[in-house]
């Protein structure tokens, strides 16, 4: 039996192997071209994001400037403008720039759109609302919310004292962040009768709103028929109307007939 032999006899060795050789440095060349290729790709789309071909340019950095001044800049630039609308900003005021697509310095193909979005200001918060509550608490929810809590104001009424009634500007208006908002508290309901001061001198009518806690007001003299001069012949408010403390009296005196 005989074997057929695959392997080349020693002197064909000589001439194969600069076949082998030159197959193999064909290969490392490509290997190099394509590292050379990826390399210079990665430079110019991820390191070094500048125009290094022609036809290419540079996008400007425009966040902080005006819708205005950021358009201006993109245009020259080589660039075209694309409104993104505009969104509330706690810090930029309204009509800057806070965000750009793409970012400023990167390589961009001319005539491209760069999309700008403007700050519309600071969010409103809407004045909460607070009728019902402890004016001390009261003014800790306003001041929560983002809003700076005046000194409150009273009036007279039925709910308790203390207890708030309402707000100015109220309840639900949209303010800026600190904006003052004045709470409204009752100081109760009136409790004071008002005395009949009719026939009383002045003196004495003073005497007696003073000691209920009111006050004399207005005095107006009157020549009046029928009445000694110096009393008292009307009052307002009328006697027995309830009154809150401090409600000023007037009062009308008779005067002498010459």
């Amino acid at each position: 039996m005989q074997f057929r032999r695959h392997t080349p006899p020693l002197h064909e060795w000589r001439w194969r192997l600069p076949a082998i050789q030159g197959r193999t440095a064909q290969r490392w060349g490509l290997y190099l071209l394509a590292a050379i290729v990826a390399g210079y790709l990665t430079a110019y789309l991820v390191l070094f994001p500048t125009p290094l071909l022609h036809g290419r340019d540079v996008v400007p950095r425009v966040v902080g400037l005006t819708v205005t001044e950021a358009s201006t800049a993109v245009q020259k630039a080589g660039l075209q403008v694309q409104d993104g609308g505009s969104e509330p900003d706690p810090t930029a005021p309204k009509g800057v720039v806070t965000w750009q697509d793409p970012p400023g310095g990167v390589s961009a193909p001319a005539g491209l759109r760069v999309t700008l979005v403007s700050s519309d200001g600071p969010s409103k918060i809407p004045v909460p609302d607070v009728s019902g509550l402890a004016g001390a608490l009261a003014q800790r929810l306003v001041e929560a919310a983002g809003l700076s809590a005046t000194p409150a104001e009273s009036v007279q009424a039925a709910s308790p004292p203390g207890i708030t009634m309402l707000t100015h500007p109220p309840a639900g208006s949209l303010l800026a962040a600190h904006a003052p908002v004045t709470i409204v508290v009752s100081r109760g309901a009136p409790t004071i009768p008002v005395p009949d001061l009719l026939g009383m001198s002045q003196a004495d009518a003073r005497t007696r709103v003073e000691i209920e806690g009111l006050q004399l007001g207005t005095v107006t003299r009157r020549r009046t028929a029928g009445a000694n001069p110096g009393t008292v012949v009307a009052q307002q408010p009328v006697a027995g109307t309830l009154a809150a403390a401090g409600t000023v009296v007037d009062i009308v005196v008779a005067r002498s007939p010459q």
